[in-house]
């Protein structure tokens, strides 16, 4: 990864990660401008694949971009994005979410070689008890991190 330009870091906490997949995104050149400027967010966002077997990115903010001018007039900033993966990959995700019962969902979108990417991951909600108890080895983690310093 060249150059990370957003992250989900709600995801981390909500979902286990299970497999991640690398994506491209169909997008308009002043939404390129708008992310490389850093003014994409992830977050409540999540990917589909419809009926007609195309991945789709759902509830993703990537800014207006501001030097666009007219060519933005009606802009959506939330509107579904087309993601793109090989035909092997998107049947592969269509089985294992419908046998699993799991969720695709984006959890960072970078720069590699000049062309925007989106990783998405194969991920399983997690329960409130569990969000407790990682919360909990993470402080005990850090308890004892802070007592071997001093």
């Amino acid at each position: 990864m060249d150059n990370i330009l957003s992250t989900n870091k709600k995801a981390q906490a909500d979902y286990e990660f299970l497999e991640r997949f690398e994506a491209g995104i169909k997008l308009t050149g002043a939404e390129v401008k708008s992310i490389k400027l850093g003014r994409a967010n992830l977050k409540h966002s999540w990917a589909v694949i419809g009926a007609d077997s195309i991945p789709r990115l759902l509830s993703c903010s990537i800014a207006r971009y501001a030097q666009a001018g007219s060519s933005q007039e009606n802009y959506d900033p939330t509107m579904s994005r087309i993601l793109l993966l090989n035909k092997k990959q998107i049947k592969s995700l269509i089985g294992k979410i419908k046998e699993k019962k799991l969720s695709l969902i984006p959890t960072k979108i970078y720069s590699k070689s000049g062309l925007i990417k989106i990783e998405i991951a194969l991920a399983r909600g997690k329960k409130k008890y569990e969000k407790r108890d990682q919360l909990k080895k993470r402080d005990i983690e850090r308890d004892i991190g802070r007592k071997l310093k001093s």
